[in-house]
């Protein structure tokens, strides 16, 4: 038996606000019925090959770097950066290693994720 994944599921004070925000990110619609308890991105879509993206109000707040995060890639880095600052997001930072290079961002809730250069 083998495994797949099947969602990434983000802890958070507002379930339908943050869900709107990643929906924007990744250029998707918010599933119909977001609460603030609880949304989704793709899980309407049976056919959809990629993960999709849950989101489900706890009631304690982010205390610590994140130790698991998306990574996000595009083609044009600085477009895309500015792009996902104006729906809310933040820069932490801007890292080169090697031949990569990529920019920690911060969610409005203060998850990170990067969005690398492709």
């Amino acid at each position: 038996m083998t495994n797949r994944l099947h969602a990434l599921t983000f802890d958070c004070a507002d379930a339908a606000t943050l869900g709107e925000f990643w929906a924007q990110v990744l250029g998707e619609k918010l599933d119909a019925g977001a609460t603030k308890e609880f949304a989704s991105v793709g899980s309407e879509d049976s056919g959809r090959t990629e993960p999709c993206w849950y989101f489900v109000q706890v009631p304690e707040g982010k205390t610590a770097k994140n130790r698991f995060h998306p990574d996000l890639v595009t083609e044009d880095l600085p477009a895309e950066v500015e792009r996902l600052i104006g729906l809310g997001a933040t820069r932490k930072a801007d890292v080169e290693m090697g031949n990569m290079r990529w920019t920690t961002l911060l969610d409005p809730e203060g998850n990170e994720f990067d969005v690398m250069a492709g």
